[in-house]
């Protein structure tokens, strides 16, 4: 019996020292899947909280697609067929604008993305 109450306060001594380091977060990032193709991402505006991990997969359907969002340091480029991991943590609110980085033709300089941190 004293060993079965000594692995329960055991377990729950584990699970308050994960939970106070976590601060009650979930440990892995949201992820939000974005598609660039001729001549959108898709989709092409996310809602995020502040201070929320975000993690943006980037993936392209027909050429070199870029992504830059200067305000949140976001620089990165993605080949056909193949994807990109943007990591997000932002500190302030507010609503971000994004362009795709690598001119893909005629349409490119619509190519625009939006993401919006509320509070």
């Amino acid at each position: 019996m004293k060993w079965l109450t000594l692995l329960v306060t055991i377990c729950f001594s584990l699970t308050f020292i994960t939970l106070a380091k976590t601060n009650g977060k979930s440990v892995a990032p949201r992820t939000i899947e974005v598609t660039a193709s001729k001549f959108a991402f898709a989709p092409n505006e996310i809602t995020i909280k502040k201070g929320e991990d975000v993690q943006i997969v980037l993936h392209s359907e027909d050429a070199v697609h870029g992504l830059v969002i200067e305000e949140l340091g976001v620089r990165a480029e993605v080949k056909k067929g193949a994807e990109a991991d943007i990591k997000l943590n932002t500190t302030s609110a507010g609503t971000f604008e994004g362009k795709c980085a690598h001119f893909c033709g005629a349409g490119h300089g619509a190519m625009t993305f939006t993401v919006h941190v509320v509070e």
